[in-house]
């Protein structure tokens, strides 16, 4: 049994584990809206006829929701401390869900001619965007605070862990999403606008229980290590976050991670509908695979958008994996090492689905999922790494380097409008070479050999 000095949970004689689970609590709740967000595409393409590139204003309205508050969210943290920050997030949460009720009403008046179906998307992009703002809450929040519930050596091990709960959210987010957004009624039409409100409505009312939670549980506000003496530094010398290169190219490879991620989960649908070899025809009599499949008018049997939807929990199974895996791994191994290993294994494998090796493509879509489930949270811990207090303002820009996640993957379906989904995963490969760099040159960007409780050898 691991005494209390070699507790991931233990600081100054204080036993934090109901804290982080706790707080593990946040990551389940913003991955299941983000699983969701990753299934709406293809639910908009059908519903109003956009093409790939022009259903990513999805994406764009979510991580945009990022961009802008991630600013005020880390000023808000440091003010008002991580327990009043988390319930301003969750409370926002909430706000954003509730909005889906009128969105849908307003969906409605489409059919009646009242409004356009622009303005109907552009009612539930102000959901998601309102959704994504208080979310930036929770992640500028939670990812440096788990860093700091125990001891510094396995703060990447204790923010992974946290992120497999995150896993499991993304593994639950894309069958519900399939569920309300693709669902048919005994006609065979799609009733998805009609119930899309149902689970964000669940979710505002789920994120007002665990705000409450909150409100009442014993959160302290623990400060960062002070690493690099930010907070004492002599006259002359820069106080200033910019000044550390391991934290300035934290923010670039966390842009370009992000970018890949979202894309790559947001496209997952379109290529499983469209670049999947054609499936055995004796599938199709297959009863629990009927709602799975579809038929076009040659006869070629494929996935149906509801199976897609659910074969997406088996990709973010493999996130899951991942990210539990990674959390044991890098309890033993160098975080910046082994975040450079994934992110080169991860550009040999997008190159792989850009060649359209059938299976094998396919086959590699599902391990880009497990390769890409330390990234996030490991770029996040060596970016902060050693901030002290100024770690709630880095991991604001940290977050903000979401926006990735809007800007890149309408590259991304521009690519695919162009040629197929296939050659659109050249745009996240190069986005794990850059993951990768970040990674393999850590040590030399903060002087540091490992983030395992070395001291800083120079500045």
């Amino acid at each position: 049994m691991v005494n209390d000095k070699e507790s991931l949970f233990s600081l100054d004689g204080q036993n934090l584990r109901f804290t982080f689970i706790l707080v593990c609590s946040l990551f389940f709740l913003w991955a299941v809206c983000n699983g969701m967000i990753d299934t709406m595409d293809k639910h908009f393409q059908k519903e109003l006829g956009l093409s790939l590139s022009q259903s990513a204003w999805v994406q764009f309205a979510h991580y945009l929701g990022y961009f802008l508050m991630s600013i005020p969210a880390g000023w808000l943290a440091t003010k008002l401390g991580y327990k009043r920050g988390i319930i301003m997030g969750l409370t926002i949460v909430a706000i954003g869900g509730f909005w889906f009720i009128p969105a849908t009403h307003i969906n409605a008046l489409v059919h009646e001619g009242s409004v356009t179906p622009t303005t109907a998307f552009v009612g539930f992009l102000a959901g998601v965007c309102v959704i994504a703002t208080g979310l930036t809450f929770l992640e500028t929040i939670a990812n440096p605070y788990t860093t700091v519930l125990g001891p510094l050596r396995y703060a990447a091990a204790r923010i992974n862990v946290a992120q497999s709960c995150n896993g499991a959210g993304w593994i639950i987010g894309p069958p519900i999403g399939g569920l309300f957004f693709y669902g048919k009624d005994a006609a065979g039409h799609s009733t998805g606008s009609q119930t899309l409100y149902i689970p964000y409505v669940t979710v505002a009312i789920a994120s007002l229980l665990i705000a409450t939670v909150f409100y009442f549980a014993n959160v302290p506000d623990i400060k960062m290590e002070d690493d690099y003496h930010l907070d004492d530094a002599a006259p002359g010398v820069s106080h200033s976050i910019w000044s550390h290169p391991h934290f300035v190219l934290a923010v670039a490879a966390q842009f370009f991670y992000v970018a890949a991620q979202a894309g790559i989960f947001s496209f997952f649908i379109n290529y499983m509908t469209k670049e999947v070899p054609p499936l055995p025809s004796s599938w199709a009599s297959v009863g629990f695979l009927h709602s799975a499949l579809e038929q076009s008018q040659a006869g070629i049997l494929s996935l149906s958008d509801s199976g897609a939807a659910n074969l997406a929990s088996l990709a973010f199974g493999c996130f899951w994996l991942g990210r539990v895996s990674g959390s044991i791994l890098l309890r033993k191994h160098s975080a910046h090492k082994l975040l450079g290993l994934y992110g080169v294994l991860n550009v040999g494998i997008t190159l792989l689905v850009f060649l359209k090796l059938g299976w094998v493509s396919v086959a590699c879509v599902f391990l880009s999922y497990f390769f890409m489930s330390i990234m996030f949270p490991t770029i996040f811990a060596l970016g902060i790494y050693g901030l002290g207090a100024r770690a709630k303002k880095a991991s604001a820009f940290i977050v903000m380097a979401i926006m990735g996640g809007a800007t890149l993957p309408k590259l991304m379906g521009l690519v695919a409008d162009h040629y197929d989904m296939s050659r659109g995963f050249i745009v996240p490969m190069f986005c794990f070479l850059f993951v990768a760099y970040y990674g393999f040159n850590w040590s030399k960007f903060s002087k540091v050999e490992s983030l395992q409780g070395i001291k800083v050898t120079g500045h």
